[in-house]
């Protein structure tokens, strides 16, 4: 390759050749372990139950889940069955999900690693309620107002324990819960103690241990106004304060002119 690069450029000084090979060396390293090093970071971690949740600050929320159907027979009790090779009814997953206060959105089905996966989105009218649904009665959630914040906490506990036959997994599996949040987190209990990019906390736990009912503990403070309304405000201010500056200045030029005429 690298002579392929160098052809018709005997005409060029040997140190910008040299520059070139060198830029271009770097160039095709970079490409080479980027994509790489993107796929390590995905599969590295095997996330079998994932909870993605969107919330709003009047208590309303989006939920996403994608999840394992042996991890949520095993987690859940969920009524799939396990056989991969069984036929696998979305309307069934619908309905495990279905209940008051909950519009169940898309339902979708994928296989990964002779498993196959479920993914769906739920619109939850309040979050505080979640838990009375079978799917997520193993959460006790709280959306409180304390001393000017509003205090988020989902504490999980118990689950179903029961058995999900040879899954296949190799014991390095993860579940994960993410919580989205629309203003700015004073707080927040994460491990790993970051608030990504978007206000994305995460929290997770081994797969196993949240078999054997381990208890996950989520906490996060967050301000009453969301960033939105917060960054259309200071737009608004600076607006305003444009504005008052440009009539200042009209007002001083229109003050002005008869003294300088």
């Amino acid at each position: 390759m690298v002579q392929m690069c160098t052809t018709g450029q005997a005409a060029l000084p040997r140190r910008s050749r040299g520059r070139r090979l060198a830029l271009l060396r770097l160039v095709l390293v970079a490409a080479a372990w980027l994509p790489s090093a993107a796929c390590r970071d995905v599969t590295a971690r095997k996330y079998e139950y994932e909870e993605d949740v969107y919330l709003q600050l009047d208590g309303s929320a989006t939920v996403y889940v994608n999840a394992a159907v042996p991890a949520l027979v095993a987690l859940r009790g969920a009524p799939l069955p396990l056989d991969p090779a069984a036929r696998l009814d979305r309307s069934d997953v619908r309905a495990f999900y279905e209940g008051p206060g909950v519009a169940v959105g898309a339902v979708s089905l994928s296989r990964r690693e002779g498993r196959r996966y479920v993914h769906l989105r739920l619109e939850v009218d309040d979050i505080r309620r979640l838990g009375e649904l079978p799917p997520f009665a193993w959460s006790r959630y709280r959306f409180v107002d304390r001393a000017g914040l509003w205090v988020f906490t989902q504490e999980m506990s118990a689950a179903a324990g029961q058995d999900a036959g040879p899954a296949g997994w190799q014991g390095d599996e993860l579940i994960a819960v993410r919580l989205h949040v629309p203003s700015r987190v004073p707080f927040h209990n994460s491990p790993s103690r970051t608030v990504e990019r978007g206000n994305i906390i995460a929290w997770e736990q081994p797969l196993s241990a949240r078999a054997k009912g381990e208890p996950l503990a989520i906490e996060v403070h967050m301000e009453q106004d969301s960033i939105l309304f917060q960054t259309l405000a200071l737009f608004a201010g600076m607006t305003m304060l444009a504005l008052a500056a440009l009539g200042g200045f009209i007002w001083w030029v229109r003050r002005m002119r008869p003294a300088i005429s």
